[in-house]
């Protein structure tokens, strides 16, 4: 395929290569991306962004080129919402959530996740700038769809979201969040604040350089079918402690 000389001229100014030791990320974005929240319509800055080799620098027609000869449909690519001033606002919040078909999609009351996905866009408006990194390859903790069915499996069997993990021979937690702090530090060089309960978040980004001036939790509703789950976050993955007790509801 030929991109034609104005569409690649339309694409130029809006792709970013960001290179690191083995990869290059290609940010692509701003797109301006009306949000439905709480019956109002929140316009957002959205990106995403594609991870390939290290090495020469690729044009636009090269990506182009590169998309059609190669089926990206089945792969999973992470993204950013960002609202207001996310460069240069002296304050931040930001959230790297992890993808959860059945909480962020479906709506499922076993996690917690849909209710932190909404909670954090909500935070993130209220505070006036931030940005939501939607990270596609963290489904179960890094163990994929498919897999994560398996783990829901085990865990209708008895066992809890580490043991199911480890049972089907994955790592508890094989989650990474380097490309997507490259793309923070591409986006935002001043300092930020987490929302997260999860001290391995807070971690990876203090080991990057990246500069935390504080942690905001986000702890949802617990119910009749994500007690276990909650308590296991705490008791077992290492979350930071409730700040309220759960009531099961």
């Amino acid at each position: 395929m030929t991109i034609k000389p104005n569409v690649a001229a339309m694409l130029a100014n809006k792709v970013k290569r960001i290179e690191s030791s083995d990869a290059d990320l290609y940010l692509v974005g701003p797109v301006k991306l009306p949000i439905e929240l709480d019956g109002e319509t929140i316009v957002f800055q959205w990106y995403s962004w594609l991870r390939k080799e290290a090495g020469q620098a690729l044009s636009v027609e090269e990506l182009v080129q590169d998309l059609n000869s190669f089926n990206y449909v089945n792969l999973q690519q992470s993204s950013v919402l960002v609202y207001g001033d996310f460069e240069y606002e002296e304050e931040a919040l930001i959230r790297m959530h992890s993808i959860c078909h059945t909480g962020d999609i479906f709506g499922s009351a076993r996690c917690d996740c849909g209710f932190q996905l909404k909670q954090s866009l909500r935070l993130i408006i209220s505070h006036g700038t931030g940005a939501l990194f939607y990270l596609a390859n963290h489904e179960g903790r890094g163990i994929g769809l498919f897999s994560k069915a398996m783990a829901y499996l085990l865990q209708e069997e008895g066992m809890d979201t580490v043991d199911a993990n480890l049972e089907l021979g994955f790592e508890d937690d094989s989650r990474s969040y380097e490309d997507a702090i490259a793309v923070l530090k591409q986006l935002r060089q001043l300092p930020v604040a987490l929302i997260t309960n999860n001290p391995r978040k807070v971690d990876a980004l203090n080991r990057s350089g990246s500069n935390i001036t504080k942690r905001v939790p986000l702890w949802g509703e617990a119910s009749v079918y994500n007690q276990k789950y909650l308590q296991t976050k705490v008791h077992r993955a290492g979350h930071f402690e409730i700040e309220t007790e759960l009531l099961v509801k």
